[in-house]
This record gives structure tokens, sequence and C-alpha cells, in this order.
């Protein structure tokens, strides 16, 4: 377990692909009392990670780094949407999360604005399918803080997982 010393918060990930800037991909990088990843119907993943029902455990900073390379590559980028949170809401979206379960292929978005529209002041978000959708409702949230990584790396990704065993 490891416990992250920034102030509660949510991030929320959306992947977008380069050439037309539609939205691939939705995942929710929890700062509770551990730091966690909901990457519903995701694909990252590594055997030195714990992962549990689609939840990455243990996100340190190196293992942050390794999810945002892993998705950001020549065809996509990332958008990263941080937001605080009182510790009591990151909690729940903590318990959530682990109690929501593995989501299925193309459900990403869906699982995760589930989880948000229920917590205190997110009620304003619809549940939807489209990451652009979400990542837009997100945006409008107070005190959001939007950042945008880019990678010109190949889009085999799979060299990004194998660094993961070989980094300090």
């Amino acid at each position: 377990m490891y416990r992250h010393d920034a102030p509660a918060s949510l991030t929320l990930f959306t992947v977008k692909n380069v050439g037309s800037e539609a939205g691939a991909h939705t995942g929710l990088m929890i700062n509770a009392s551990q730091r966690v990843i909901f990457d519903p119907a995701g694909s990252f993943g590594h055997a030195s990670i714990p992962e549990r029902n689609d939840v990455i455990f243990g996100i340190t900073p190196r293992i942050e780094q390794f999810y945002t390379s892993y998705h950001a590559r020549t065809s996509y980028f990332m958008i990263k949407q941080k937001v605080p949170v009182s510790p009591e809401v990151a909690e729940r979206t903590l318990r959530m999360a682990m109690e929501y379960g593995a989501v299925a292929k193309a459900n990403c978005t869906r699982a995760t604005s589930d989880i948000l529209r229920k917590l205190p002041g997110f009620e304003s978000l619809r549940i939807t399918f489209l990451p652009d959708n979400l990542e837009r409702q997100f945006g409008r949230l107070p005190g959001v803080v939007r950042s945008e990584h880019r990678e010109e790396d190949s889009d085999d990704n799979s060299g990004v997982l194998a660094a993961i065993g070989t980094a300090p």
C-alpha cells in the first residue's frame, strides 16, 4: 500500500487520439488513504504492480509516470484533470472503486462516470460512455487543474511495461 503525501484529490485521465482528438479511454486516480488508479476495462498491468478488479494499487510517482507513458505515444495523448476533494470524499471514492468490480470492455467511461456522479460535489456529472463528454463535464467542476501529456514513442507500448521491471 502506498500513501502519497499530497492532499486528497481525484485525477481524471482521458486518453485521446492524436489525429481526431476523440477520447479512447478513461481512468481515475484516487489519492486517499492510499493512492490507486481505477482503470476500468484497461489494459495497463505488470506482474510487479498489484491489481484487483480494475483497481491498480501502489501508485507511486514512478508508477503514475509509467501509466501515463503507457497511454501516451505517437497516436495517443493524455489529458489529466485534477481536483482537490475532502479526505472523506477521497475515501468514499476509493471504497466505491474497490467495490465496483471488473468492468467490461468499452465501459470505462460509463463506470467512472457512474462512480463520480454519486459523490458530493459531483452530482452534476451524468453517466456517459464517451470519454470526451466526461472530460468536458469534469472540466467544469470548480478547482480543476488540467494538464496534457504527449510522447512521440512507438505505438508498441510493450517497451513501457518491460521498463517497469528494470526501473529503480
